[in-house]
Parts: structure tokens; C-alpha cells; sequence
């Protein structure tokens, strides 16, 4: 017999989803599903990752990364996946050892 999936504690909180239809952006990526558009993470948190956000991106002619054909942060079911890399943008925004003041 399958065994039935647990429902993730964020589904269907609406902490995990917001959309902002009045933005003067709004969708600020092309979409077919407006209702589902996640509005919530307006500028990725996943963009400092580089290459390990997961998204669908490029890097242009001056090495800056492209996501205007990224949807992972605008779809509401990647709430998660979103919140899940929180430890990999922890580690790299942690201070170098050698510009750590000293214990007193």
C-alpha cells in the first residue's frame, strides 16, 4: 500500500504565500498562472547563492547574473525550497575567521 505524503507545516499558511497584484510590476515575471504567482520573496534571497540557487539563470556579457526567466522564487509551492536554503546563504555571509574580534 502507497504510503500517504505528509503535507509540509508551511502548505497552505498564509505566511507562504502573498500576492501583490496592485504592484506597478506585478507580474514582474511572464507567467501563466497569476493566481499562484508568489510575490512573497520580490527579490530572491537565493540570487547571492551564484550558481547553487537552483533557478533557471544566466550570466551575461559582464558576468552578472540574469533571472528575469526564473520563476522558482514566484511559485508558491517552492515556499520550502526557498526556506531550505537559508543555511547555505547563512554560510556565506558569515565573517571570515581572521575578522573575528577576539573572545574577551
Amino acid at each position: 500500500m502507497a504510503e500517504k505524503k505528509r503535507k509540509a507545516s508551511w502548505e497552505g499558511k498564509e505566511y507562504s504565500f502573498f500576492r501583490h497584484e496592485k504592484c506597478e510590476s506585478f507580474p514582474c515575471h511572464a507567467t501563466t498562472d497569476p493566481e499562484n504567482f508568489n510575490c512573497l520573496f520580490c527579490y530572491c534571497p537565493l540570487y547571492a547563492l551564484k550558481d547553487k540557487c537552483g533557478g533557471n539563470f544566466v550570466y551575461n556579457a559582464e558576468g552578472i547574473k540574469d533571472c528575469s526567466n526564473c520563476m522558482v522564487p514566484h511559485k508558491r509551492e517552492n515556499y520550502g525550497y526557498i526556506i531550505g536554503k537559508f543555511e547555505d546563504i547563512l554560510e556565506i555571509t558569515k565573517m571570515p575567521p581572521s575578522d573575528k574580534p577576539e573572545a574577551k
